[in-house]
């Protein structure tokens, strides 16, 4: 399988997992390279575009968060977390940060290529930027901030159309409290975490009227929503 597009930065001071990491992702196709430091990995991260970051929060000059927060500055690449610490808040920090998946040591270097492709697969942008694009049950047309579930258009509030709209820019992916507020609400809008959570209550309500017989909003405790498109 061959993926010459696809680019991989690996961001670990361990050379032998680097090198694990390495060989399995070019056992594969893709093609790979390594930091160990990282500020040397944002610096190369703004002279060549990845398409995906396997990152280390345990790095000698920086965290991972760190990086993380920084890279979000300027880019949205996806963020692999690769990580000895696993415990809640550093899952929580590092997906407020802006990371897109946690994967703790030991970990499978097959299970990681397999994580690797899903980011792929989900940041892969639609060949048209305007119109209706279709995501499983839903469709967002994004130009007229419209949103159908299966063949019936949702009445949306303004929010409930952010909400929503920021769930489908990354179908299935965990987006925290934080990050839904950042992307749906205006700075003077009232910050409280039970805003996200009461327009998901009344988004769940329209989603059952208009036919849904499942809920596509999963909640994941102490991390935020994903929707199930």
């Amino acid at each position: 399988m061959s993926h010459p597009l696809h680019n991989v930065l690996v961001v670990e001071d361990e050379t032998a997992i680097a090198d694990t990491v390495l060989y399995a992702l070019r056992s594969e196709g893709y093609g790979a390279e390594h930091c160990l430091l990282g500020g040397q990995a944002l610096a190369r991260l703004r002279q060549h575009a990845f398409d995906v970051v396997v990152l280390d929060v345990g790095l000698p000059d920086m965290s991972g968060f760190e990086v993380c927060r920084t890279l979000r500055t300027f880019s949205e690449v996806p963020v692999i977390f690769l990580t000895a610490r696993n415990d809640e808040f550093d899952r929580v920090l590092g997906l407020e940060l802006g990371a897109d998946d946690y994967m703790a040591k030991p970990f499978s270097p097959r299970e990681l290529v397999a994580r690797v492709r899903a980011r792929l697969r989900r940041a892969a942008a639609p060949a048209e930027t305007s119109g209706w694009q279709q995501h499983g049950r839903f469709a967002i047309d994004r130009e007229g901030s419209r949103i159908r579930f299966g063949d019936q258009a949702l009445d949306l509030t303004r929010y409930e159309y952010a909400l929503m709209a920021a769930l489908l820019q990354r179908p299935g992916a965990i987006l925290s409290r934080a990050q839904l507020m950042d992307r749906g609400w205006d700075s003077d809008a009232d910050s409280a975490d039970r805003t996200v959570d009461t327009h998901v209550k009344t988004l769940r309500a329209k989603l059952r009227a208009a036919g849904a017989e499942t809920d596509p909003i999963r909640t994941h405790r102490g991390l935020g929503y994903a929707l199930e498109v």
